[in-house]
């Protein structure tokens, strides 16, 4: 005599094929992609406010070796000062909002290139490049340097995976489906150094 299934014990085998067969289909993807990209986006956000922190104390340590170099100090400070503007009133949606991305990413490059100029300057004082605190904050803003290197370039390639399941077969059908207000996320120009592992030297430094 065939054994019959109640209703209940069907619905609960439909329920569990179907889960089973929804999580092979990449309904997940994208809320795990998005995630993700923004774990990404936050790691970037803390390595340039570690940089940001080390500058003051670096320029100190120039100021009272260099205070002629008055130029460079202050085009470092202000630099810093639009950044950390920038990245304190960062609009909610700025994963979304490439105009608010572009911002963003201008600022801290204009903080690069007045860092940079600062520790070139360094180079020319042997009495900064033989001060302990200096050699100390110069080594925390190269190691700083290289993170954010690191964290651009894993927000880039996360940005890039999560961007594509929305707009590529079958991510298109869950996007229409089940997550319509899902956006593409902005990201930053891709440099040819953020394609490889990144290294950041400011400059050949005195002999210990």
């Amino acid at each position: 005599m065939p054994v019959r299934l109640s209703s209940r014990l069907i619905a609960f085998i439909t329920i569990i094929a179907s889960a089973v067969f929804l999580s092979g289909c990449g309904i997940n993807t994208i809320p795990t992609y998005e995630q993700d990209a923004k774990a990404k986006w936050s790691e970037v956000l803390n390595q340039y406010k570690r940089r940001a922190d080390l500058i003051p104390n670096l320029v100190e340590s120039v100021r009272g070796f260099a205070e002629q170099e008055k130029s460079v100090l202050t085009g470092v400070t202000e630099a810093r000062a639009k950044a950390t503007q920038v990245q304190v009133t960062l609009p909610p949606d700025i994963l979304t909002n490439p105009d608010a991305m572009k911002k963003f990413g201008d600022a801290q490059n204009a903080l690069t290139g007045a860092l940079g100029r600062l520790l070139a300057v360094s180079e020319r004082y042997p009495d900064i490049k033989s001060g302990a605190n200096f050699m100390a904050l110069q080594n925390q803003i190269e190691g700083t340097e290289n993170r954010i290197a690191i964290a651009r370039r894993d927000y880039i390639e996360a940005v890039r995976r999560y961007n594509t399941e929305l707009n590529t077969f079958p991510g298109r059908i869950w996007k229409s489906i089940l997550y319509s207000t899902a956006k593409d996320m902005a990201t930053f120009e891709i440099t040819p150094a953020e394609t490889q592992v990144p290294k950041v030297d400011f400059g050949p430094r005195k002999p210990q």
